[in-house]
């Protein structure tokens, strides 16, 4: 049974996620103040720096200075320095400053900045595949695959932003919180468990240093993470939501088939449990309404600590299972009255997916 706290934050990590994702990456000053506690793991060297806005702005600007045409170089470096001040002020994403000045000197730069801010449209996505060539500068390529990502995780696609999280160093990125914060939620919400405690475990180690929102987060997240159970209506309820979220990108290829039949197949074996539990209290129900043999006297059990004396005839009362098509299915009776237990135990969702469960397979659709 899953516990009232644990359902309220099965509820509440997608919007407080969300609403992280929406806000941006790294801001310059934002920490989180010293805690007085701390999980053990975490207390260890970090094994990633996260580079000051001044070194990643001059970096920016020594790529603009060797990519922008001689002619526009002056100028182009002119526009960049102006920018970087005023989000300086502003306290504005350090990630979004890099790809403002990625954007103004290269024209494919352009188009990805474009294609962000035009999601919703129905425009198609831009060409990615100059990415990884490997005449492109390695401080573009990577600037670029995390601004995308990013977009693309803002947008709830976390099969397409995770190749390129993935293919990001963290030890060489513009924005190493940003970078570990988003692969650790694309891990999250593909239910990949060890990937995603190692992703927020590696950013927790600054946990005082990125942004309060990153931190808080990923502590909700992790405890997530680590109290998740395979096979539990839990874990069946998120791969369910996966699919209802791939259905709406349009997805319906062979990977949210077989995430589908993953549902299916973890609700067989629900259901089978359930099945055997039953079958168990109705044998153990038998057995304890059955006559005195193997008590003692006056009807009470036996004491542990001496042998039970006499004999039995040593018979054993064999019991109709039924046969046919039918067996190992509960009665329609037994089965309402198990999706009612569901339904005061669980949230509404999966008490709705047991039923469409058993609708499949009253219709045929399921050859068991």
């Amino acid at each position: 049974m899953i516990s009232p706290s644990r359902r309220r934050l099965a509820f509440l990590l997608p919007i407080l996620l969300g609403l992280c994702l929406a806000a941006g990456g790294h801001t310059a000053g934002a920490t989180l103040p010293a805690a007085g506690g701390g999980e053990p793991e975490l207390a260890r060297e970090p094994s990633w720096r996260l580079p000051p806005v001044e070194e990643v702005r001059d970096a920016a600007l020594a790529w603009l200075a060797a990519a922008a045409a001689p002619a526009e170089a002056a100028a182009a470096s002119t526009r960049a320095r102006a920018a970087w001040a005023a989000a300086d002020r502003q306290h504005l994403d350090v990630l979004d400053s890099v790809m403002e000045t990625i954007a103004s000197g290269d024209p494919r730069g352009e188009a990805i900045r474009a294609a962000g801010s035009g999601f919703g449209s129905g425009s198609a996505d831009p060409d990615l595949d100059w990415l990884d060539d490997p005449a492109t500068p390695p401080f573009e390529r990577d600037a670029v695959k995390l601004w995308w990502a990013r977009e693309l995780v803002r947008r709830d696609r976390f099969d397409d932003a995770m190749p390129l999280l993935m293919g990001v160093d963290v030890e060489n990125s513009v924005d190493p919180a940003t970078l570990l914060f988003h692969r650790a939620a694309c891990q999250h919400w593909l239910l990949a468990s060890d990937a995603a405690l190692e992703s927020l475990d590696r950013l927790l180690e600054r946990e005082h240093e990125i942004p309060v929102r990153y931190a808080r987060v990923a502590r909700l997240l992790r405890a997530d993470m680590a109290a998740l159970e395979a096979d539990s209506l839990d874990h069946i309820a998120r791969r369910m939501r996966d699919v209802t979220r791939r259905l709406e990108l349009g997805r319906a290829g062979t990977a949210t088939r077989d995430v589908q039949d993953g549902v299916i197949e973890s609700l067989d074996k629900l259901i089978e449990k359930l099945q055997q539990q039953q079958q168990q209290q109705e044998g153990g129900g038998a057995a304890g309404s059955g006559g005195g043999q193997g008590q003692g006297s006056a009807g009470k059990p036996m004491e542990d600590s001496r042998p039970a004396g006499g004999r039995a005839p040593g018979d054993v009362q064999t019991r109709d299972v039924g046969g046919g098509e039918d067996w190992g299915r509960l009665p329609p009776h037994d089965r309402e009255r198990a999706l009612q237990q569901i339904g005061r135990e669980f949230p509404p969702h999966y008490r709705e997916a047991i039923e469409q469960y058993f609708k499949r397979l009253a219709s045929g659709g399921e050859d068991r």
